[in-house]
């Protein structure tokens, strides 16, 4: 047992599948929460994700020993500055967020013992009727330690998701941010954008959509307020990634403009080409 008690400050998707999970592999031997929506914390208490739960953030980390953001990365900061004084003296704190980069550095000034970390898991869906205990098994968690971060906070945090089944891979915070704009924080705005794209056109073509277009826009289902929080959070980074798609796309435009086809073959080789990695082992 890694932990007698954890909090888990926003029980979504992410937050409670991590209470899941850290009751099935015996990780922590109770998990409280707190969030907005108590209806969503009684569905979580009901199924025996939590133990307990209290909408005020102050009275769910009493007594724990791990203590996780889950909410929205945009609410972390409060988060945080409300809870402060209410933690166990060895506690730790670690996060579930896919922003890091400076947002780390705010957080480690104000929790003692704070360790972000990011599970690349999650899915369009929300709220913990959704949550699953295997949803951290064989992914990989970045986790992004600082020259601030106590070497023992860090540890236990690499122990965690080692145990959770991750695949632990240390990061500096901004290289992480810069990565993500790329692979996970402009591909939403994509996703958001191509179907509005067809709202702003015709929007009765939704009905012919085929599995083509299910599958790229799939994660525009996510959750709108999770991700403007990200854009948000990381906009330098994912304005240069938007800037650098425009450029693409700019490049195909003026290829199929031109009737060169034999370069659109080309740059859609280069990708196929790429895109095939993803699906290579490390």
């Amino acid at each position: 047992m890694l932990f007698e008690k954890t909090a888990i400050l926003g029980v979504g998707l992410l937050g409670a599948s991590l209470a899941l999970a850290l009751k099935k592999k015996g990780i922590s031997r109770t998990v409280s929460g707190s969030g907005r929506t108590e209806d969503n914390l009684r569905t979580a208490l009901e199924k025996g994700i939590i133990d307990s739960y209290s909408l005020d953030p102050r009275e769910a980390v009493k007594g724990a020993d791990l203590v996780v953001l889950a909410t929205p990365v945009g609410a972390f900061l409060e988060t945080a500055r409300t809870i402060k004084d209410s933690l166990d003296r060895d506690s730790i704190q670690t996060d579930v967020g896919s922003v890091k980069g400076a947002l780390v550095y705010e957080l480690e000034s104000i929790l003692p013992r704070f360790v972000g970390a990011h599970p690349i898991s999650g899915g369009e869906r929300s709220g913990a009727h959704n949550a699953t205990d295997g949803l951290f098994d064989g992914v990989r968690c970045i986790i992004t330690g600082t020259s601030r971060t106590e070497p023992r906070a860090l540890g236990t945090i690499e122990q965690l998701w080692r145990a959770l089944g991750s695949n632990v891979e240390l990061m500096d915070p901004d290289m992480h941010d810069r990565i993500y704009a790329l692979v996970s924080h402009l591909p939403h705005v994509l996703a958001y954008c191509l179907v509005n794209t067809l709202d702003a056109t015709d929007s009765e073509c939704i009905r012919f959509a085929g599995q083509g277009f299910k599958d790229t826009t799939r994660i525009a289902l996510s959750s709108p307020e999770l991700w403007r929080d990200v854009c948000g959070l990381n906009r330098k980074n994912l304005l240069n990634s938007i800037k650098a798609f425009k450029q693409e796309l700019e490049k195909v435009e003026t290829l199929i403009h031109d009737n060169d086809l034999g370069g659109v073959e080309a740059e859609f080789a280069r990708a196929r080409s790429l895109r095939k990695r993803i699906d290579q082992k490390d």
